[in-house]
């Protein structure tokens, strides 16, 4: 984000009450010393979440708490997402369709999602043989000195 002579603005709050997303200079700015409207300028800015919802939404691209969920939980997501597309044969198919794409996409989070339903309420598989292994005893050993 940056005002309208440039300057690079860091994300301040959300105001829900107005559905504002509002964004301020920095502590150091760098072109406000040299911008003409300086004395004039409120050094913060605000803007409607619904202008747009990537860059404006609850946690706006400008934020730090998006870019940290970009560079440290993107890496994980994206190859759990790469690998459920080979599992369900997306990779061979090309959609030239938003729409489709966009369908297809939820009809495979809907599968990943059932599926880890599933692992989550399946019981866990006990030995049937159990009680017939044999159970190694400790020796209780004095302790050496």
């Amino acid at each position: 984000m940056t005002c309208p002579h440039g300057q690079p603005l860091e994300w301040w709050e959300y105001e829900p009450a107005t559905g504002q997303q509002w964004f301020r200079v920095p502590a150091e700015p760098e072109l406000c010393a040299h911008c003409w409207e300086a004395s004039r300028c409120p050094r913060h800015f605000g803007y409607a979440v619904g202008q747009h919802e990537t860059l404006f939404g609850l946690l706006p691209l400008a934020s730090r708490v998006a870019q940290r969920l970009l560079w440290q939980v993107r890496p994980w997501i994206e190859p759990a997402q790469s690998f459920e597309k080979n599992q369900l044969g997306l990779g061979q198919m090309f959609f030239n369709s938003l729409r489709l794409t966009w369908q297809m996409s939820l009809w495979t989070d809907s599968a990943v999602l059932l599926r880890t339903m599933v692992w989550l309420d399946t019981p866990p598989e006990t030995a049937l043989l159990a009680g017939l292994q044999t159970r190694q005893l400790e020796l209780e050993l004095p302790a050496e000195k």
